[in-house]
């Protein structure tokens, strides 16, 4: 991988970092952005559309997924949204 492309992948972690920590709620704001921190770095381009899509979900939507209130439809998987899902959240992470 070239420079340039290593450059723009860290450039898209780091908003998608920051997008993972100011989406509005405070609960889903601890959990997608402690996850991101977790687990952003080591994504691939791939990976990082793929969590891109988990973010374009609304977050009342999201967070009852993530709490168990409700599951998401079969179309909506993919395998960072069940990374997601099974990301256990422990205050004081960040």
């Amino acid at each position: 991988m070239t420079m340039a492309a290593n450059a723009e992948l860290d450039k898209r972690r780091k908003q998608l970092k920051f997008r993972s920590w100011h989406r509005g709620t405070q609960e889903a704001d601890l959990i997608i952005g402690t996850f991101a921190d977790q687990n952003v770095g080591n994504m691939d381009a791939t990976d990082l559309d793929l969590f891109e899509r988990v973010l374009e979900i609304p977050d009342p939507v999201l967070y009852d997924w993530i709490i168990g209130n409700s599951v998401p439809t079969e179309n909506m998987h993919n395998k960072v949204l069940d990374a997601l899902l099974s990301f256990k959240y422990t205050p004081n992470k960040r």
